[in-house]
C-alpha cells in the first residue's frame, strides 16, 4: 500500500496540534508517540485511513474537543473522524475524574470498530512499552506522572488487555498482553 498526500496533510497537523506537548515524565516531543502509533497500525495491516487515525488519536481529547473532531472530519473525512473520537475517552473541560473516564473508555470498546481497536491497540502498546522502559531506569518513581498512580494504572492496562482480547486476539493485542505482563510481573502488583 502506498500513502498518499492525505498522510502528509496528516502528520503535519498532528506536528501542529501537538508541537507544544510532551511525553509524560520526560522531554520527548509527543509527535514520537504518534508517529510510533502509526507505524505500529501500518505494520499490522492498517490502511492509510487507520494509520492517519493513529496520528491524530489524541487530537480530539488533548487539542479541542468537539471542534478539534469537526475539522478531523472536514479534512480527512468521517470514518477518520469516528476511528479517533473512539479513541478518545473525553472530549470535555476539565476531564471528568480519572477512574470514571478510564472506566468508561474500556466499556467502551465491546462495541468498538475493528479500526479503532486497531489503533486504541497500537496506542496502549507503545504506551506500556514507553512506561516498561521507563520502570526499568526509574523503578516506582515513574508512577508519579501517572494520574492512577501504580495501582490504577496497573488495573487499567490490565482491563485494556482483557477489553481488547474479548473479540479474538491479534498479534498486536497478544504483544500488548506480553509487554503488560511483564510491567506488571516487574513492578511486584499482583491485584485482581
Amino acid at each position: 500500500m502506498d500513502l498518499t498526500p492525505r498522510f502528509d496533510q496528516a502528520l503535519a497537523h498532528a506536528s501542529d496540534l501537538h508541537r507544544r506537548q510532551r511525553r509524560k515524565g520526560g522531554d520527548v516531543p509527543y509527535l514520537a508517540h504518534l508517529l510510533a502509533v502509526a507505524a505500529l497500525v501500518l505494520d499490522h495491516g492498517g490502511d492509510e485511513d487507520e494509520a492517519i487515525a493513529a496520528l491524530l488519536h489524541d487530537a480530539i481529547e488533548d487539542q479541542g474537543g468537539p471542534s478539534t473532531r469537526d475539522e478531523i472530519e472536514r479534512r480527512f473525512g468521517s470514518r477518520v473522524a469516528a476511528i479517533v473520537e473512539g479513541c478518545t475517552d473525553t472530549d470535555v473541560t476539565p476531564k471528568p475524574a480519572w477512574e470514571e473516564r478510564k472506566r468508561a473508555f474500556v466499556d467502551s470498546l465491546a462495541g468498538a470498530s475493528k479500526s479503532v481497536r486497531l489503533v486504541c491497540a497500537a496506542d496502549k502498546l507503545h504506551n506500556a512499552r514507553s512506561t516498561l522502559n521507563d520502570y526499568r531506569v526509574l523503578g516506582d518513581t515513574v508512577w508519579e506522572c501517572f494520574s492512577g498512580g501504580k495501582q490504577g494504572s496497573l488495573w487499567y492496562y490490565r482491563a485494556l488487555v482483557e477489553a481488547l482480547q474479548q473479540p479474538g486476539a491479534t498479534p498486536l493485542v497478544e504483544e500488548f498482553s506480553r509487554v503488560v505482563g511483564e510491567l506488571v510481573a516487574l513492578a511486584g502488583d499482583s491485584s485482581d
